[in-house]
């Protein structure tokens, strides 16, 4: 079960979601950096991941493609940029795979797990390069999408 949480972002580039998470951090972090267990939960129901490649090191690659409920497929890649077990992931699209950098960059993920009485307090911030761009993550679901992802995430989390 997760709850709610509403902060006030840094800067009119940020989006953040926080979710308090009834599972320790290292089941929640798992989730994000193993690639079976990424396909289940990442993205909003009816939608679906199909691939996911985790290199889950600085520099290393994140890729996933997402598919809609009407068989489109949207390739996703970036590059971590931290990694620290169980506390911290910082993902970017900023590059596409070993430093090449991407045509359009949009935003960087910063990821934290933070433990409180055996449950986690997770906290997504999307930090995008411009305003624009954050307007336009907000206008296609952020809130909802991720929301819906995190929901998601408690309840494989409750179960592996």
């Amino acid at each position: 079960m997760t709850a709610a949480t509403d902060m006030k972002p840094a800067d009119e580039r940020e989006l953040v979601l926080i979710r308090l998470i009834d599972a320790p951090r290292d089941k929640v972090y798992r989730a994000f950096t193993d690639a079976d267990l990424l396909k289940q939960w990442f993205a909003p129901l009816p939608w679906t991941i199909t691939e996911a490649e985790l290199d889950v090191r600085p520099g290393g690659t994140n890729r996933f493609v997402m598919r809609s409920p009407e068989g489109e497929l949207y390739p996703n890649q970036g590059v971590y940029l931290e990694v620290v077990p169980n506390e911290k992931l910082v993902i970017t699209d900023a590059y596409t795979e070993a430093w090449k950098p991407s045509e359009k960059p949009f935003m960087t993920a910063i990821l934290t797990f933070e433990d409180e009485g055996g449950k986690t307090r997770y906290t997504a911030r999307a930090r995008h390069w411009s305003a624009a761009d954050r307007e336009a993550h907000e206008k296609m679901g952020f809130h909802e999408g991720w929301g819906q992802c995190a929901d998601q995430l408690a309840a494989l989390v409750a179960r592996v």
